[in-house]
């Protein structure tokens, strides 16, 4: 008998994106059967979603989910709150995609990794930037093996925009916008490169920047770092260089891979190609030419790459959706699993500790082995206030001081 994945979307402003998407498949695949957002006027752009109801209360939200046997949740709600309502999840026997992050801590990290082993539920990140168009190209031509061994990867993930633009991203004092260091928004920068060359963290160290235009917003904004770099040692034995969220007046996220055959890069400057790069004496057999621009092949990924073309973040969004209905209804294991979810976590919390120390190195926990969970289960420090301002116990921004481990 066929699966039927009944989704549950907690978040309906980022939610909505993907609302659109998952309506436009086959209902015997995959429908909608609730939406919860606890800013009630945030559902009126779902209210025309067929057969959903509507929540402003998460717990209705969830208990309703069971009645109607909704097996599957789509987190979408604040960037830092994923991990608990992740955990509540799978508790309630239901399967679960996280938009972006899975935890704002250690100890969330290593709770989440526990729920998902112990309840045995589905569950991945539904990170978008690396399955875009170009990200997909250069993962492509990675996989083919003419880059040579990869020495050196770089992301960078730009996020800018004007002050009116802040504000509104920003709608009250305590809004995890207004509190989020730079490193810790890592996914989008990060993902692509340990996707396109199969690799996971093991170390990092970063540094942040201070911006004179963000502390003039510090009232309603305290992390006003304009930008954080972080450099990490991969366990393909490269090293990748990469930011977090930054809001640097530069117009395009790029993306690079060097190996020592060859490189591929893509950014604004090469429009809607890679550019891909040997040295004369690298060619690869029947490769005439050093620098090439290379536009996708979409037949490559199937018939499915043309659909990907007019969804979100350059088709990323669609296939998010795809590897969801391939993950939760036949069983296909996607990249961005709970372990890598957490290692980009942990990437992203220990980066902000080392800009705290001046760039100190940190250990990132494999978070496969229970030894390393052990030691990091309690740390549940955060730069992440309450809705009441309280609970933070790290600092937002390097302007206000070093942490001391």
């Amino acid at each position: 008998m066929a699966y039927t994945i009944k989704l549950g979307m907690f978040g309906a402003w980022r939610g909505s994106n993907y609302i659109d998407l998952i309506a436009a498949e086959d209902e015997d695949v995959i429908k909608i059967v609730a939406v919860c957002d606890k800013q009630a006027k945030k559902l009126d752009d779902v209210k025309g979603l067929k057969d959903a109801k509507l929540f402003s209360d998460f717990d209705e939200f969830l208990n309703y989910g069971k009645s109607v046997g909704m097996n599957a949740v789509f987190l979408a709600n604040y960037f830092h709150q994923h991990a608990p309502y992740a955990i509540k999840c799978m508790e309630a026997g239901m399967d679960v995609v996280s938009e972006c992050t899975s935890a704002s801590t250690l100890k969330e990290c290593v709770e989440l990794v526990r729920c998902v082993e112990r309840t045995g539920r589905k569950y991945m990140i539904a990170e978008n930037y690396p399955f875009m168009t170009l990200n997909l190209e250069m993962k492509r031509i990675a996989d083919g093996g003419t880059l040579g061994t990869f020495l050196y990867a770089e992301g960078e993930y730009n996020h800018s925009g004007t002050l009116e633009t802040m504000h509104y991203l920003t709608p009250f004092k305590y809004h995890w916008r207004a509190w989020m260091p730079r490193t810790y928004y890592v996914t989008h920068a990060m993902g692509p490169l340990m996707y396109m060359t199969n690799s996971m963290p093991k170390y990092v160290s970063a540094r942040a920047a201070h911006s004179d235009r963000l502390e003039k917003v510090r009232d309603f904004r305290p992390n006003d770092d304009g930008m954080a770099r972080m450099f990490c040692e991969m366990d393909n034995g490269m090293t990748a260089s990469f930011t977090g969220c930054t809001a640097m007046a530069s117009d395009y996220s790029r993306y690079r891979l060097v190996g020592d055959l060859g490189s591929v890069e893509q950014s604004g400057y090469t429009g809607d190609k890679v550019r891909l790069f040997y040295e004369d004496y690298t060619l690869p057999e029947g490769v005439t030419e050093e620098v090439q621009y290379i536009e996708p092949d979409l037949s490559y990924w199937g018939e499915k790459a043309e659909k990907a073309l007019s969804a979100g973040h350059g088709g990323g969004d669609y296939w998010i959706v795809q590897n969801m209905i391939d993950y939760f209804a036949n069983g296909v294991t996607p990249f961005f699993d709970v372990y890598k979810g957490v290692a980009m976590s942990a990437t992203a919390i220990l980066g902000w500790r080392s800009c705290l120390n001046h760039g100190e190195n940190f250990k990132i926990p494999d978070f496969t082995k229970e030894e390393d969970r052990a030691a990091v289960e309690h740390d549940d420090l955060t730069p992440f206030p309450d809705e009441n301002g309280e609970g933070a116990t790290l600092p937002p921004s390097t302007m206000y001081g070093k942490y001391d481990n």
